[in-house]
C-alpha cells in the first residue's frame, strides 16, 4: 500500500472488516470489484484513508440475479422469523457501535457523539422493526353481500433499491432496510461514493447475519458511479421501489425515470428548515436547540436549521445570546471530544459555502458572525490545515431575498424578523422545500395554530423542539420539493408492501355488488 494512505493510523478499521484495499461490491455470496479504484478521504485532514475497487455493470447484474434466486424463499419465510434476523442484525450493530461510529466520524466528518448516534439509529430501527414483525396487520371488512367477507392483505413488494447520501451514510440505510426486510423485500444498496468505507462495513454486518440464516442474496451492495451503476439501478424494472436521499435536482430526475416505468419512489430531498422563536418563548431552551440544529454536523443535515425567525420583541436579546454562543463553539477534528463543529465533507462544499457568502452579500445580507474559512488552529492542530473547515456563520437578511429560498448545505444561518405568528408562518412556508420546522412558545394557541392545517407546511412540525434529531418512531419526511416520501416509523412500512383486497364468498350463491342483477346460467 502506498505511503500516502492513512489506514495504519486507525487500527479500529481492521476490527470492523475494513482493509487497506477494499472491494466495492457484495452480490450476496461474494465480494468483488472490477471497476476503477477510488480513494476514501478524511475531511478533517484531507488525507487519504484507504482505497476501494468500485463495481461495474456486470457485477451489478450479478447482485440482481442472486436476489431473484432467493426471492420466493424469502417471501415464504414467516414475518416474525424475518424479525428475528433483523433483531440479530441490530445486536451486531450494538457490538460494533463504537468502532462504526468512529468510522462515520472519520469518513463523513461528523463529531464522535453524532457518529455513534447514527449507529444507534440503526439499532433503534432494528428494535422497532422486530416489534412490527409481530404486529403488522390488514383488515377484515364487512361486505354488502350475504355470505361474503372482504380481507385486506399485505404482501412483499419484491426487490428494492436504496440510494443514500454522504451525510447519513449508515442510518438511512437502516431506516429502509430494517423495515423492508421484515416486510419480505430484498435490497440492493448504493451508498454515496465518498463514504464507501462506511457502506462496506455496514454491508459486512448484514452479510454475516443473513449468511448464517441461509438467506444470502437478500441484501446486496454496489459502490460505483451514478453514471453507470446508478443509472442501471433507477432504470431497472425488476426494482419495484427506489428510495433516494439527496438533492432535489437529482430527485426530480429519479422520480421521472422510476415513475415512467411504474415503479415507486421514496424521496428525501432538500430541507431549508426554519425555527420560530416567539416573544413568550423560553429563550434559553430555544438557544440550545437553535445552536445544535444550525451547527451540528457542520450544517450538513437535511434537517439542519437554515432560517431563524425571531419575534421583533426578543430579536436583539436573542441575537446577542446567539452570537455569544457561536463564539464558544469549538471547530476542529471530528475525533476531538471538545469539538462541536467538524469539517464540511468535501472541497466542493467549501466552494458552495464561499460562493454562497458572496451571493448573500450581493443580495443585501449582513454577516454578523463568521463568513470565512476556519484557520484558527492551535500548535497541536497543524495537521488539520488540509481539512474542510469553515466558520459557522450568522447572517441578517430580508426573508424575501431570493438566496433564502436556496438551501446551502453548510453552516450558514439566516436571522429573520417577524411581528406575529401569522407572519412567522408565512415566512416558514415561503420556500420551495418543506421538511422540518420548529416553534418555541409557551402559548397553547400558538401550538395548535402552528401544527394545524394553516400552520407550518412541513412534514416535521415541532413545538419547543428544534429541526434536527428526529426519533425513529415517527414517520420521517417532507412536502413540496422535499419529495413527499416517508421513512422510519409511523405508517412508512406500507410503502414496502403490496396491498391486495380479497373478497371471499363462503356461501353457495353468486351475488353481485351494488344490487346488480345478471341472468344465471
Amino acid at each position: 500500500m502506498e505511503s500516502t494512505y492513512d489506514y495504519v493510523n486507525y487500527p479500529f478499521l481492521k476490527e470492523i472488516g475494513i482493509d487497506q484495499e477494499n472491494l466495492g461490491c457484495y452480490n450476496g455470496h461474494e465480494w468483488n470489484g472490477s471497476g476503477k479504484f477510488m480513494d476514501s478521504v478524511n475531511p478533517s485532514t484531507g488525507k487519504k484513508i484507504a482505497k476501494i475497487k468500485l463495481a461495474n455493470e456486470e457485477e451489478y447484474e450479478a447482485c440482481i440475479k442472486n436476489m431473484e434466486s432467493i426471492r420466493e424463499k424469502w417471501f415464504e419465510f414467516p414475518m416474525p422469523k424475518r424479525g428475528l434476523i433483523v433483531q440479530e442484525i441490530g445486536d451486531k450493530f450494538r457490538q460494533h457501535k463504537s468502532n462504526l461510529g468512529k468510522l462515520v466520524s472519520l469518513e463523513m466528518g461528523k463529531i464522535l457523539s453524532e457518529g455513534e448516534g447514527e449507529i444507534q439509529e440503526i439499532i433503534d430501527i432494528c428494535d422497532y422493526a422486530v416489534g412490527l414483525s409481530r404486529t403488522l396487520s390488514g383488515k377484515i371488512l364487512p361486505s354488502e353481500r350475504e355470505s361474503h367477507v372482504i380481507m385486506e392483505n399485505w404482501n412483499p413488494l419484491g426487490l428494492i433499491g436504496v440510494i443514500t447520501a454522504f451525510n447519513f451514510p449508515a442510518a438511512v440505510l437502516g431506516w429502509n432496510t430494517a423495515i423492508s426486510m421484515i416486510c419480505g423485500d430484498l435490497t440492493i444498496w448504493k451508498g454515496a461514493s465518498s463514504t464507501s468505507l462506511v457502506t462496506i462495513a455496514v454491508t459486512k454486518i448484514f452479510a454475516e447475519v443473513l449468511a448464517k440464516w441461509g438467506f444470502n442474496g437478500v441484501f446486496t451492495m454496489v459502490c460505483g458511479p451514478g453514471s453507470t451503476v446508478g443509472e442501471r439501478l433507477i432504470n431497472d424494472e425488476r426494482l419495484k421501489l427506489i428510495s433516494f436521499t439527496g438533492s432535489t435536482g437529482i430527485g426530480k430526475r429519479i422520480s421521472s425515470v422510476v415513475h415512467s416505468r411504474f415503479g415507486r419512489t421514496i424521496l428525501e430531498l432538500g430541507g431549508n428548515n426554519s425555527v420560530v422563536v416567539m416573544d413568550d418563548a423560553d429563550l434559553n431552551m430555544a438557544l440550545q436547540s437553535v445552536v445544535f440544529a444550525a451547527v451540528g454536523t457542520c450544517g450538513q443535515r437535511c434537517t439542519s436549521l437554515r432560517r431563524l425567525v425571531l419575534h421583533e420583541k426578543i430579536y436583539d436579546e436573542f441575537l446577542a445570546k446567539l452570537i455569544k454562543a457561536y463564539e464558544m463553539i469549538k471547530v476542529g477534528d471530528s475525533f476531538d471530544s471538545e469539538t462541536l463543529c467538524g469539517p464540511l465533507h468535501s472541497k466542493s462544499q467549501i466552494k458552495e459555502y464561499l460562493e454562497g457568502i458572496e451571493e448573500i452579500k450581493k443580495q443585501g445580507g449582513k454577516i454578523l458572525f463568521g463568513g470565512k474559512l476556519y484557520e484558527n488552529f492551535t500548535a497541536n492542530e497543524q495537521h488539520l490545515k488540509g481539512g474542510n473547515f469553515v466558520e459557522p456563520t450568522i447572517i441578517e437578511i430580508d426573508w424575501k431575498a431570493e438566496i433564502v429560498k436556496t438551501e446551502l448545505f453548510c453552516p450558514i444561518l439566516y436571522v429573520l424578523k417577524c411581528t406575529n405568528i401569522d407572519e412567522a408562518i408565512t415566512i416558514n412556508n415561503s420556500v420551495p422545500q418543506g421538511l422540518s420546522s420548529g416553534m418555541f412558545s409557551r402559548n397553547m394557541q400558538n401550538l395548535f395554530r402552528w401544527t394545524g392545517p394553516n400552520g407550518s407546511d412541513c412534514g416535521l412540525v415541532n413545538f419547543n423542539v428544534g429541526t434536527s434529531g428526529a426519533e425513529i418512531g415517527g414517520a420521517f419526511g417532507g412536502e413540496k420539493e422535499t419529495g413527499g416520501g416517508r421513512e422510519s416509523g409511523g405508517e412508512a412500512w406500507r410503502q414496502y408492501m403490496r396491498q391486495t383486497t380479497c373478497t371471499v364468498n363462503y356461501g353457495k350463491t353468486v351475488r353481485l355488488a351494488q344490487g346488480v342483477k345478471f341472468p344465471h346460467f
